[in-house]
């Protein structure tokens, strides 16, 4: 992420801050909330029948880039945002000086890791050919399966979602990690049968017609304080309003956690182990 944006960057953030109104946004019993169109919109829209019993609105804002959401929030325009990992987050304080804070984890959109030769991640051969995307905040997850899968071994006092590819201490089979593929093609190179295998993000693996957990070799699991579970948003000090806490009840409620599991047959994996 660039501290200056671009001209152009700065045109659309005025427009689309223009369109949301002014700062200090309020209204009685709402909540407007910033979110991707999928999975995060597609949930809150699932949720809104619950909230509305408990006499909360929602108002979703839909986000196509990963800027506009926080600066939409800082700025007062929302209330919340839901679309952003906790090491996103942490990324994008540190480098506007903002403070923003995590209330509560949602769901998780794993990494598979795809193969047409083989069954298994540990059946690799040596000098095996993984083929990866161009987006380095992946790395870290990659890493972290192939470790789990007693592959590699990554450098002690690495911070995994800052890890990169020259952060493996050990490499036995001498794995070849080809990075600098646009990720949204991610699922045709794995069609046409290209490397060994080939790292996918779920979004992706399902806009392409994969199934992640029938077809990956390796998915990533959720796991406690993972610093990859897509969590909601606020401005320090909303943290505990009652409408921002029931918002994080329902989200991780067992029948939405359930929800999120069988709706998205793998894609997206809730963050709540029930």
């Amino acid at each position: 992420m660039k501290k200056v944006l671009s001209f152009g960057g700065i045109v659309v953030l005025f427009i689309v801050l223009l369109l949301l109104g002014p700062g200090n946004y309020k209204a009685k019993n709402t909540i407007r909330i910033g979110a991707s169109n999928i999975p995060h919109a597609e949930i809150l829209r699932h949720i809104e029948p619950e909230l509305r019993k408990k006499g909360i609105k929602l108002d979703i804002v839909t986000f196509q880039d990963y800027v506009l959401p926080n600066r939409a929030l800082a700025g007062k325009q929302l209330d919340a945002n839901y679309f952003q990992t906790p090491a996103f987050l942490d990324q994008w304080n540190k480098e506007y000086d903002g403070h923003l804070v995590n209330v509560g984890a949602v769901h998780l959109e794993p990494i598979g890791i795809y193969s047409k030769k083989y069954k298994k991640l540990s059946d690799l051969k040596d000098g095996a050919h993984i083929l990866v995307s161009s987006n380095t905040p992946d790395y870290g997850r990659i890493l972290q399966l192939f470790q789990q899968n007693g592959l590699i071994k990554i450098k002690k006092g690495v911070n995994i979602t800052q890890a990169n590819f020259s952060d493996i201490a050990s490499n036995p089979k001498h794995l070849v990690f080809q990075t600098g593929y646009e990720p949204k093609i991610m699922p045709l190179i794995y069609n046409n049968g290209e490397g060994d295998a080939v790292a996918i993000n779920s979004n992706y693996a399902v806009q392409g017609g994969l199934q992640p957990d029938k077809q990956a070799i390796a998915l990533q699991k959720p796991e406690k304080n993972s610093p990859y579970f897509n969590i909601v948003a606020v401005r320090n000090g909303d943290q505990n309003r009652k409408d921002i806490k029931e918002l994080v009840k329902v989200l991780q409620s067992k029948s939405t956690q359930e929800w999120i599991k069988k709706h998205y047959k793998g894609s997206v994996l809730p963050a709540m182990d029930y």
